[in-house]
């Protein structure tokens, strides 16, 4: 399967603590920017952040229950190769991010079987990072 990069652009409050953030924290390549967005290579697709005051969802966010979880709800992310998301995961520590969901495996012996984790950007845009040992569960029912 040969997929497209998607483009997303998110509103951030704080254009500085996001840039360095998603810079410095994930170690994303900056690419185009002006004095108001950024433009970063996001695993392979565009992630733009736009400054843009507060939103009400990320000031409290929504959460619904998944797994024995609360899922922030709006959330963006990416499905990695399992070690990208292991490595991923021992890169957040060691930058002492605080995780929503620590990374764990949900769904453990059941369909759809995968590795998660969920975090904040400093603007309170919820991401979560997930990876399966067999991704054709990606869409199993």
């Amino acid at each position: 399967m040969s997929l497209q990069p998607f483009h997303l652009a998110i509103p951030v409050y704080d254009l500085s603590a996001a840039r360095n953030f998603y810079a410095q924290v994930f170690g994303l390549e900056e690419g185009r920017s002006s004095d108001h967005w950024v433009d970063f290579n996001f695993f392979g697709h565009q992630l733009v952040i736009h400054e843009h005051p507060q939103t009400p969802a990320q000031q409290q966010a929504h959460t619904n229950a998944v797994d024995g979880h609360d899922v922030p709800v709006p959330h963006f992310g990416v499905v990695l190769e399992w070690s990208q998301w292991e490595a991923l995961a021992e890169r957040l520590r060691s930058f002492d991010i605080q995780f929503v969901i620590e990374p764990y495996v949900r769904f453990k012996g059941q369909v759809g079987e995968q590795g998660t984790m969920f975090l904040f950007d400093p603007c309170g845009n919820a991401l979560e990072f997930k990876a399966f040992k067999d991704l054709s569960q990606l869409f199993a029912k």
